[in-house]
């Protein structure tokens, strides 16, 4: 399996807008086990997306993908940057199916 898990900082006041983006683009994405989208605790403006993937070819496949092209698309104008971003080789855990 392929992991990521990294923080995306929206635009001041964007980000709510910015995780409905994210959210509404992950439908069908082949070799996807999971996909989160999380409220940051402490940064307002800032989300964490934790994704679990069945390997990492799947994962770049998605990024061509017209609903994750869209939402890049969508959700571009709303990211003030990027933080940190982890690559993970997870080994199971609850809810990701038949991939663990």
């Amino acid at each position: 399996m392929y992991g990521l898990i990294g923080t995306i900082h929206a635009v001041p006041g964007a980000r709510d807008q910015l995780a409905t983006i994210l959210v509404e683009g992950v439908g069908g994405m082949p070799g996807c086990l999971s996909y989160v989208v999380a409220h940051h605790l402490t940064d307002a403006d800032a989300l964490w997306v934790t994704e679990v993937w069945t390997d990492a070819d799947a994962h770049r496949a998605s990024l061509a993908l017209p609903s994750v092209q869209d939402a890049i698309a969508r959700g571009r104008p709303l990211i003030a940057g990027f933080g940190e971003r982890i690559e993970t080789q997870p080994v199971g855990g609850h809810g990701l199916g038949s991939g663990a």
